[in-house]
């Protein structure tokens, strides 16, 4: 991974970016591709959408949703702490004890989460899991007033953000859902720029997949691709307690997962682990039988439906704050996307 790819990954990944908040990780995006794209926008819902050779046909539509699990600050009370919602489909278990960043109109507020201590837990409260109304930030106020001068109802809040990386070419992190898929799919832009391509490429870096596929489908509309990849993460069943009959063999480190089912136009599937083959990529393959709950269930079915394929990057320990991939999958993903590109003609038919 080139330094500049590698701090571009490193800088997505210490930006908030929840749901409904993701101005600062967009942001991020239209820094970095600036230097590769041809013309960069960002629609009213919030997408950024980036375009290489507008003159190309047809239109591919590479998708990385940006926006992460989080939280919303929903109450203060008198003695100072915060209430909040969840943003996304949170484990609750996985939030005690969490330290946190509120992120306010001025500079970030740092906090933990907290909840009785286990000695005051009465029997029945041990035995049940724990839900969030139970749960508050501290952020060491003195009272509500106090609290109140610099957190405001409605802002947003994360885990501590930041990598950190592990042995073996692993790394842990808070929002490698989806940041790693962002990452993916402007570095196999970059890549298929320094190549060329004859197709129009458009990539998106869509908001608020974690609350309904929504800037997905926006975006979508808006470009009316002919072929769309999603690129979102999926879990490697590479760790204790998952069932492989039902959810394959996914192992870190050993590529990009091209999926195949009922979401999944044939020809994109089967191009891609042709590319892969020729390319010698490794790569691995999952079935999914069902529409996908990721973007690519949107982008399916825009307009009059688009020919579409998903690539999954392998995570363990998803929706938590210590999701865990490798940095080779990353680059073979990369490497796909950019070939798949670089291949596309204006007289390649995906009807299946």
């Amino acid at each position: 991974m080139e330094s500049s790819a590698r701090s571009f990954l490193d800088t997505l990944l210490s930006t908030p970016g929840v749901s409904g908040y993701e101005q600062a990780v967009q942001q991020i995006v239209r820094d970095y591709v600036s230097s590769f794209a041809d013309e960069i926008d960002t629609d009213l819902h919030g997408n950024v959408i980036a375009t290489l050779n507008s003159g190309g046909a047809p239109t591919l539509m590479l998708d990385g949703h940006c926006d992460q699990l989080g939280m919303i600050v929903s109450h203060i009370d008198e003695a100072g702490y915060l209430f909040f919602q969840t943003v996304g489909g949170w484990d609750p278990q996985q939030l005690v004890g969490q330290r946190v960043t509120v992120w306010t109109s001025g500079d970030p507020i740092h906090g933990v989460i907290s909840r009785k201590a286990i000695h005051l837990l009465t029997d029945d409260e041990k035995k049940r899991v724990v839900d969030p109304k139970d749960m508050w930030i501290d952020i060491g106020a003195t009272d509500g007033e106090d609290a109140a001068s610099v957190v405001a109802i409605g802002d947003a809040v994360t885990v501590q953000l930041g990598i950190q990386e592990m042995r073996n070419g692993l790394a842990n992190a808070p929002a490698m859902d989806n940041r790693t898929g962002v990452w993916v799919v402007f570095e196999a832009m970059r890549r298929a720029a320094a190549k060329g391509v004859s197709c129009k490429l458009v990539v998106a870096s869509t908001v608020q997949e974690e609350i309904g596929l929504r800037g997905a489908r926006t975006a979508a509309h808006g470009i009316d691709p002919h072929v769309a990849i999603a690129v979102d993460v999926t879990h490697a069943t590479d760790c204790p307690g998952i069932d492989k009959r039902q959810r394959g063999v996914i192992d870190l480190g050993e590529g990009p997962v091209i999926v195949r089912g009922p979401n999944i136009n044939p020809r994109v599937g089967a191009r891609l682990e042709k590319i892969a083959t020729s390319d010698e990529i490794p790569f691995q393959i999952a079935a999914l039988g069902r529409a996908a709950p990721n973007d690519a269930n949107s982008l399916q079915v825009t307009r009059a439906g688009v020919a579409t394929g998903l690539v999954q990057l392998p995570n363990r320990y998803m929706h938590s704050a210590v999701e865990t991939i490798a940095f080779s999958d990353l680059n073979a993903a990369a490497d796909l996307l950019a070939g798949f590109a670089g291949a596309l003609r204006a007289e390649d038919s995906f009807v299946p």
